[in-house]
């Protein structure tokens, strides 16, 4: 079949499904890349999956989360690389200095800003409060200093939509990443041994506990006492041992990283911080797993004010 047979006969198809009544919803099934997905919307069904509009995995609505903080050199790249099959982007600025907000703006983000600088682990509460009110199923987090990969961001979707996992980690460690990527050596070296203390006091078998590259499903995010972890960058690792305590299904890919001037990254003193406070969220967890407690003891704590945010829709 050549190209005018094929063109006339999308021709003929649209205007076909175009004397549809206005406002049908039309729902089609579509093959891609062996892997089945759902296209729900407004528009008729085939002509929007035959001009290449975005479909659900699943079913399942996509959400990509990017906590920003002085992203302004990196933050295009990264946004030019996700997918069509991404349904939501949402980025949360952090009270940055450069123009982080005015790109976001410029490639039409769903732009929120924090009234004040609330931190990496803040960031991320804001984060997945919005991707779970905009409606999404599936929400990933990715860095927008293009550290990470944002080309496996779908895989990453399609593992949990499956139904095989609640939670997918994007792991710099799995078939030597890491050090390949520049990763200095003195954190690829802490990185592995806080990873194995962590795999020894949780039971679990993860090839690494730090990456900022993870996906959840809205059940997993629901369940979790988010506010109740830290601000700063602790905040990963407590979030996944609070998974790994509940039962939760994780699967890892290997992801490439990278590691550059612009490339976001903590100092000597602030990564041994985070070090004592990875072991000590381990060293607490040790009861409750051994006394099989999945629900971690609710201290009381002082009511949070609200955090003002500028929403700006794309």
């Amino acid at each position: 079949m050549n190209e005018n047979t094929i063109a006339n006969s999308v021709r003929f198809l649209a205007d076909e499904i175009n004397e549809a009544p206005p406002r049908t919803k039309h729902i089609a099934s579509v093959r891609y890349n062996s892997q089945h997905f759902a296209c729900n919307r407004t528009e008729p069904a085939c002509v929007h999956t035959l001009l290449g509009g975005n479909c659900l995995i699943e079913g399942k609505r996509i959400a990509v989360v990017l906590p920003a903080y002085n992203a302004a050199r990196t933050l295009e790249k990264t946004v030019r690389e996700l997918s069509d099959l991404v349904d939501d982007r949402i980025l949360v600025d952090d009270r940055s200095a450069d123009d982080t907000v005015a790109i976001a703006r410029d490639l039409g983000l769903t732009v929120l800003v924090h009234d004040r600088n609330l931190g990496y682990g803040g960031n991320q509460k804001t984060c997945y409060r919005a991707a779970l009110s905009r409606g999404a199923d599936i929400v990933v987090m990715l860095h927008p200093d293009y550290q990470y990969t944002p080309k496996l961001v779908v895989p990453m979707a399609s593992m949990i939509a499956s139904g095989v996992y609640d939670v997918v980690l994007g792991s710099r460690i799995l078939v030597g990443g890491a050090l390949r990527g520049g990763m200095p050596r003195y954190k690829y070296l802490s990185n592995r041994a806080l990873t194995r203390f962590q795999n020894l006091l949780l039971g679990a078998s993860l090839s690494e506990y730090h990456t900022g590259f993870r996906a959840f499903t809205k059940e997993v995010l629901h369940s979790l006492p988010l506010r109740r972890f830290s601000d700063n960058f602790l905040f990963d690792n407590q979030i996944l041992a609070e998974c790994i305590l509940r039962g939760a299904r994780i699967g890892e890919v290997s992801c490439p990283t990278s590691y550059f001037p612009e490339a976001s990254s903590i100092g000597l003193l602030r990564s041994c911080e985070y070090g004592l406070g990875v072991l000590k969220t381990s060293i607490f967890a040790v009861p409750r797993r051994l006394w099989g407690v999945r629900q971690a003891p609710q201290p009381r704590i002082a009511e949070e004010k609200p955090v003002v945010c500028a929403v700006e829709e794309p």
